[in-house]
């Protein structure tokens, strides 16, 4: 698959029983920063497990745009000789993020605090979302950004010659946002302070603090209060990226819809942070089940099994967990689809920001294949068929977004109908095997173009 090339027409139908191991690739918010923090450190980080998703790869060519060596050595090991905090060189050409909105807003934030310029440019849909909410912050270190209207890319970003320490209170939950302030920070003499009303994830501040920076995270009134010290020598890892939970996500959701499913995802990063949606399954009724509970590198890992479920109930999903499980929603509105009743899904309008209007997106496909979707600026509603009565049958746009065409292909499994989506092409961006480990579950995947 790949996000850059002709559309790639696909169409899902429906299945007998998933069953087996489905290894995910690695976790692409830690496979980022891994690569990122590994170029900001001196010597040598070594990396096992890295996702190699399109979008995890045009940040190690940033990385190495920027001055780091970074090499692949296969089989998902990867190494990176950093240049240190400040250490960032000037890249000769612009810098394309494809369609990661986290690592154009996370390298953005690493090179904003160093005196040099960078230009940044992404695909069609990377190039339609807003930047303001972090070169906004990003100014008041001294930064300076010159983009298209609405502050959009492409980009360049004028480092601070003489940056300044920070306070900075994120006004909505965004991880993006909290990160790119943070590694800006880290070449700003001083304490940088970031104060989040809302709980993001945190990978940041747990991989900072492993790479030994000076970063305090104080629980108050006003939110999670996080306390950076500038200027540090960041020191090389070796790092064992845990399995995606975002993208594990999609095996577990087909296996609940599609009956006499057991499917097992070993090694999955359970960080709290990002488990909402597997909390959000459970209180639905699904079958799912920890096994082999441990911690890895900081972040707490296990191995899921997620059976069939068809006695599923739809839910309120309390608004404060969302920033767990803000990537998850477009794969959870399918699942609810074949629960009883309504599941209603607040203080989400994130989403509307993402890869697409997923919000619109998803639910524009599931009323073409015979769902009932309300919905507002900040919330939706899918008022579900129960196992087995969702029709199915509709072609499905994917706006080039990942997790749009991924969610459509797992409703198909468990339709009366096939499912199509006008492009798979984008969901190389983050899970360049799901065509292939989806199938070896027992999914039937095709290509309408060949």
């Amino acid at each position: 698959m790949s996000s850059h090339g002709a559309p790639i027409p696909m169409t899902s139908r429906p299945c007998g029983p998933l069953t087996g191991e489905a290894r995910v690739p690695g976790d692409k918010s830690i496979s980022h920063r891994s690569l990122i923090l590994g170029a900001l450190s001196v010597g040598k980080t070594e990396i096992t497990g890295l996702l190699e998703g399109q979008d995890v790869l045009d940040t190690a060519d940033a990385m190495r745009a920027f001055g780091a060596e970074v090499t692949d050595h296969g089989n998902g090991d990867w190494s990176v000789f950093g240049v240190g905090v400040g250490g960032f060189a000037e890249p000769e050409n612009v810098i394309d993020c494809g369609n990661s909105g986290t690592g154009v807003r996370l390298i953005m934030g690493a090179m904003a605090t160093s005196p040099i310029s960078a230009t940044f440019t992404g695909d069609a849909s990377l190039n339609g979302r807003p930047m303001a909410r972090v070169t906004d912050p990003l100014a008041l270190f001294g930064t300076q950004a010159y983009g298209r209207a609405g502050g959009r890319l492409p980009m360049t970003i004028v480092g601070a010659v003489d940056p300044v320490p920070v306070e900075y209170t994120v006004p909505v939950p965004s991880a993006q946002v909290k990160s790119a302030v943070l590694l800006a920070g880290l070449n700003a003499p001083g304490k940088t302070i970031v104060i989040e009303a809302e709980a993001t994830r945190d990978h940041t501040e747990r991989m900072l603090a492993g790479f030994g920076a000076e970063i305090t995270v104080e629980e108050t009134e006003a939110g999670r209060v996080i306390t950076l010290t500038g200027q540090p020598e960041l020191k090389p890892q070796k790092i064992d990226v845990p399995r995606d939970p975002s993208s594990a996500a999609f095996p577990v959701c087909a296996a609940l819809i599609v009956p006499g499913s057991d499917v097992l995802v070993p090694g999955i990063g359970l960080n709290p942070t990002r488990a909402g949606l597997y909390t959000t399954l459970r209180e639905m009724g699904a079958d799912l089940t920890y096994e082999n509970e441990r911690t890895e590198g900081g972040e707490p890992v296990a191995d899921l099994r997620a059976r069939f479920s068809p006695d599923l109930k739809g839910i309120e999903v309390p608004p404060e967990r969302a920033a767990s499980m803000i990537d998850e929603y477009p794969v959870l509105s399918v699942v609810a689809a074949f629960a009883q009743g309504q599941t209603v899904m607040r203080g989400v309008k994130e989403l509307r920001v993402k890869e697409s209007d997923r919000i619109d997106a998803m639910a524009v496909g599931l009323r073409a294949n015979g769902i009932t979707v309300d919905e507002g600026p900040d919330w939706w509603t899918v008022t579900g068929l129960g196992h087995g009565n969702v029709p199915g049958g509709a072609t499905c746009a994917s706006h080039l977004d990942h997790r749009i065409a991924m969610s459509f292909l797992i409703l198909g499994m468990a339709t009366q109908n096939p499912v199509s989506v006008d492009d798979g092409g984008p969901i190389a961006t983050s899970f360049p095997i799901f065509e292939p480990l989806m199938s070896a579950l027992g999914a039937q995947l095709v290509r309408n173009n060949q």
